[in-house]
């Protein structure tokens, strides 16, 4: 007659009594719970379950991030794209200074430009290292998938007139204080 596996485990040195006794204790205990009709579980099947629904939760996580800096990246692809496709290149030798953090940065342009920046119709980006000029609605584009970009965007001046309540008074030349 063969003996039994728990038997030639203890021959074979690999396991002692008290394992042998421990390992017969639960079998029993399950046997006992399974006619009462208890549910049984078993710790190796709930140690997998419980792990593989672990590694699950880690794997959406490392998902999640990824597609967020897919996100990030396309973004940041549509904005140098905006940039390049409008941006206004001719400068003019006039200096325009905007503020940056809190620094004041100069750009060259023309005088239409400046004019043109003043009065809200262009705007002036930062495109790594450095600075576009680019029409309102681009900025605004841009400034809807990331704001920092964009460094002066003035309000859209409407008539003058309408901001100005004595312009029907006309000063004199010859006014002397």
């Amino acid at each position: 007659m063969s003996k039994s596996l728990q038997d030639q485990l203890l021959k074979a040195g690999l396991a002692n009594k008290k394992q042998a006794v421990r390992a017969k204790k639960a079998k029993n205990t399950k046997e006992k719970l399974k006619r009462t009709g208890k549910d049984v579980g078993d710790e190796v099947t709930d140690a997998v379950e419980k792990s593989r629904q672990e590694k699950l939760a880690k794997d959406r996580e490392l998902n999640e991030q990824k597609n967020h800096k897919a996100r990030e990246a396309a973004i940041q692809a549509q904005i140098v794209q905006l940039i390049e496709l409008n941006e206004v290149t001719d400068r003019g030798e006039i200096e325009f200074s905007f503020p940056e953090d809190k620094l004041i940065k100069t750009l060259s342009v023309n005088e239409r430009q400046r004019d043109a920046l003043v009065a809200g119709a262009l705007a002036i980006v930062k495109l790594a290292d450095s600075y576009k000029i680019v029409p309102r609605k681009t900025a605004e584009k841009i400034a809807e998938r990331d704001e920092k970009i964009v460094l002066l965007c003035n309000a859209e001046s409407e008539d003058e007139q309408v901001e100005d309540e004595y312009a029907e008074f006309k000063v004199p030349d010859d006014l002397m204080w």
